[in-house]
């Protein structure tokens, strides 16, 4: 039997109630761009993303370097802190657009990494504009392994806020994708970022109300991130003529906090804030101090009268 140690579904409840411990996450490059950079839609991405494709913290992908060296590298890495050789992972492809490539090279890439032992679920970032038959095939196939999540990009319902960042599709795409994706029997996670430009916070309650009454039970999975300023982004040279505000770290807390109240209890809260590279983040600083964040939601919580423990117990 686990207590939840939050109120709210969190991945780190979730992973102990399926595996009965702590599952780590590996990110890796999976070694593709996105057609937001390369053209076919646009260049430079998205106005907020770093020339890292939101892949600062995954292992490189080099010449000669495969995923599975990545994946071994990444795990040795996570082992010499934790001191547990029996400890089982997430191979969580970050970068870029992760089926944004011929379904061949998905394949090795992916089956490389879903195979080996200590592997438990196989987590793809991407867009969905980005999965072609073939490619949710493949996806269905390597589903039949092992657990495969499909990580989207959506960030905002709306579409005066997605033209301005640049999403490049329409909201009508993400759904599509996403009853596809559940058709094909796959967990569906998708990104919100919370303070972009122009949007209220109805706004982005509404993006979070929408996400809450897809399907049955709303959406498996939801990442809440905090809009992060970072160094060589289109983003950076607004904020520098003072067209982007920011939250401050109460405000932020309380708006979270919002957002979880509206998800079902079934979907899991896998990210309440996000971390910004240090050396790239120009704002909100007070996010580069994480303990300083969950402590500040721990708080706001319990002058909610949100108290551990109130809504999960298996």
């Amino acid at each position: 039997m686990f207590w939840n140690e939050k109120p709210y579904h969190s991945l780190d409840y979730e992973m102990k109630k399926q595996y009965g411990h702590k599952v780590y996450k590996l990110a890796l490059d999976g070694g593709m761009t996105c057609p937001n950079r390369d053209g076919t839609l646009g260049r430079g991405g998205c106005i907020f993303c770093s020339s890292g494709g939101s892949g600062e913290f995954a292992e490189a992908m080099s010449p000669g370097r495969s995923a599975a060296e990545q994946l071994q590298s990444a795990r040795m890495r996570v082992q010499s802190k934790i001191k547990d050789e029996n400890c089982r992972f997430i191979a969580y492809f970050q970068s870029y657009t992760n089926t944004y490539a011929p379904v061949s090279y998905l394949e090795e890439l992916f089956t490389s990494v879903i195979h080996q032992p200590d592997v438990a679920i196989l987590s793809i970032a991407t867009r969905p504009d980005c999965l072609p038959p073939d490619v949710l095939l493949l996806l269905k196939d390597l589903n039949r392994i092992k657990p495969v999540w499909v990580e989207l990009g959506l960030q905002t319902i709306h579409q005066s806020t997605a033209d301005y960042i640049r999403r490049g599709y329409p909201l009508s795409v993400f759904q599509d994708a996403y009853e596809n994706l559940k058709e094909a029997g796959l967990t569906v996670i998708a990104h919100v970022i919370l303070g972009l430009p122009g949007e209220t916070r109805d706004m982005v309650l509404e993006t979070v109300e929408y996400l809450a009454h897809l399907g049955e039970h709303g959406i498996d999975g939801i990442k809440l991130q905090l809009l992060h300023i970072l160094e060589h982004t289109e983003l950076a040279e607004e904020y520098r003529q003072g067209l982007v505000p920011i939250y401050s770290l109460e405000e932020y807390t309380d708006l979270v906090i919002d957002c979880i109240a509206i998800l079902p209890p079934e979907t899991v809260i896998h990210r309440i804030s996000g971390d910004g590279p240090k050396q790239m983040l120009l704002a909100p600083l007070w996010s580069s101090n994480k303990k300083l964040v969950l402590n500040t939601l721990s708080k706001r919580l319990k002058e909610r009268g949100i108290c551990q423990g109130d809504r999960y117990l298996v």
